[in-house]
């Protein structure tokens, strides 16, 4: 019996990405400007920032056009490095 695959993903499509990460003065435009060069052009009007409740933290959801796993892979791997970043979902 094999294990269920979970679904494959259909290049390009619409993907929403939430990165939570310490709440700064510049957290907003260092996670817009890694996000600008992954995904150029992205609609950062529909941009959902929401703070935690003693303000610690803050989740930014912003959705791309995806245009592959590697793309996807590089844009985890920028934004971890960025140091403010705690989580990509």
């Amino acid at each position: 019996m094999t294990e269920p695959q979970p679904p494959k993903i259909e290049f390009p499509c619409t993907y929403p990405i939430k990165v939570l990460g310490v709440s700064s003065e510049d957290f907003f435009s260092l996670i817009v400007s890694v996000f600008e060069r992954h995904a150029p052009g992205f609609d950062q009007e529909v941009i959902v920032i929401k703070g935690s409740s003693k303000g610690t933290f803050t989740s930014l959801t912003v959705t791309i056009t995806a245009t592959g796993p590697e793309q996807l892979r590089e844009l985890h791997k920028d934004l971890m490095a960025t140091g403010q970043v705690k989580m990509v979902i």
